[in-house]
């Protein structure tokens, strides 16, 4: 049997593989970011070199641009396209609904803003990510902050109920820094049965950027398996 780290890759590409056939000639297309969303761009540049597809690409991170780059996906800005097509992006938790906490690799602000302008926003993940109910397994959800206000920002977050902690860097002294200069706090609820709710309460704190919350949001999941690719589709109410 394959170690699991082994089949999470491949589950991960094979259903990067199956979301990228949404991309028609012709797409605006919003680039995620993280190990998920990478499949999905390299397999949008394979697509591009073998069929000539004609796509342009919005990166939400410099890791999307570069890989977009590496990859000859031509790029473009909101400034010249306010509205895309759809937006293939991963996430760190997807629950029953198909809501989602996004922002462990630190692009939350600049996906939100990408997915929020797109027709469509597709998630690609593997199996592991589906949960009950987001906060499981103590996933904490990621809070983009102005440097200014971090120790305010965090005080309020822990009247809220939260356990906020500063990211700081692995390979570097200090914050982690957006790719917007700003800072980023987790902060664990434990289960979170309403997101909405909190995701109000937290965008209502001054000086919080953005969110790890994206709720309401998805239109569709592939999700990579041990065997196959499931989809999930959020029932629209």
């Amino acid at each position: 049997m394959k170690p699991k780290q082994d089949w999470i890759e491949t589950a991960k590409k094979n259903a990067a593989k199956e979301a990228v056939r949404n991309v028609k000639d012709g797409s605006v297309v919003g680039l995620g970011s993280g190990s998920t969303a990478a499949f999905a761009i390299e397999e949008l540049g394979n697509r591009i070199k073998h069929e000539g597809l004609h796509v342009l690409g919005v990166p939400t991170s410099y890791q999307a641009f570069m890989l977009a780059v590496k990859h000859k996906i031509h790029i473009t800005t909101l400034e010249e396209h306010t509205t895309l097509d759809l937006t293939v992006d991963g996430a760190d938790q997807i629950d029953e609904n198909l809501n989602l906490i996004k922002g462990m690799g630190g692009a939350l602000a600049r996906e939100k803003i990408v997915a929020s302008a797109s027709k469509k926003l597709i998630i690609v993940a593997d199996e592991s990510k589906k949960v009950k109910v987001l906060g499981e397994n103590n996933q904490p959800v990621p809070i983009e902050v102005l440097p200014f206000a971090a120790s305010y920002v965090m005080r309020k977050v822990g009247d809220a109920g939260g356990k906020p902690v500063l990211r700081e860097g692995a390979r570097k002294v200090g914050p982690v820094i957006t790719d917007n200069g700003n800072f980023i706090i987790d902060a664990g609820f434990g289960p979170i049965p309403k997101p909405e709710r909190l995701e109000r309460e937290l965008k209502a704190i001054s000086g919080v950027v953005e969110t790890g919350l994206f709720v309401k949001m998805v239109h569709s999941v592939y999700l990579g398996k041990r065997q196959g690719v499931g989809k999930l589709y959020r029932r629209i109410k």
